[in-house]
């Protein structure tokens, strides 16, 4: 059943973060402060609505950083009843899709909570002061329709931030499967 990301309000800051990559090493939201944009995605490797747009996602935000644009995607799914989710598959899913920016993982789901995320995609993107400017959609493309991935909603998003202005609303929700929380971890 997929379900539509929370529209957290625009404006809300960027939650602290500090979380271990699929590659070694960590990444904290302080390590991505001098960047004029910054795109928090939640992503896991078996949702197919991620699999749906990966590989443009990838290609997209590759294209955005050398204006500006830094990126992290976060894996926050239980991956003791998600194995596809844990750290092995992660990598192979950044190489197959040529993610270009960190993968990380909130084993503690701490992160997700943070950022109210539901679903895998959710992109949150911020300006240069770290508030909100965009949550919502990459672009129309779902599995079961035949709208070609493009990036196109989130582009738009990121051309108007890079460039100090504010993304009009309204912005269409990101749809896909619901974060796989631990017991207990569920926030509804």
């Amino acid at each position: 059943m997929a379900i539509a990301s929370f529209m957290v309000p625009l404006g809300s800051p960027a939650p602290d973060f500090t979380l271990p990559a699929i590659d070694g090493g960590t990444v904290s939201l302080n390590d991505l402060s001098d960047a004029p944009a910054l795109l928090v995605m939640f992503l896991s490797n078996h949702c197919p609505y991620v699999r749906r747009v990966e590989e443009t996602l990838g290609r997209v935000i590759a294209g955005y950083q050398d204006k500006g644009l830094a990126a992290v995607a976060i894996c926050s799914n239980d991956v003791d009843n998600y194995p596809d989710d844990g750290p092995g598959h992660l990598r192979e899913q950044a190489e197959r899709a040529r993610f270009t920016f960190p993968y990380l993982v909130d084993e503690s789901q701490e992160v997700a909570r943070a950022y109210r995320a539901v679903c895998t995609p959710d992109f949150f993107l911020y300006d240069r002061d770290r508030r909100l400017a965009y949550r919502g959609e990459f672009d129309g493309a779902r599995p079961r329709n035949e709208v070609p991935s493009d990036g196109a909603s989130l582009s738009a998003a990121i051309d108007r931030v890079l460039a100090g202005e504010p993304v009009p609303e309204p912005h269409t929700p990101s749809l896909g499967c619901g974060i796989k929380w631990k017991p207990g971890n569920d926030p509804s």
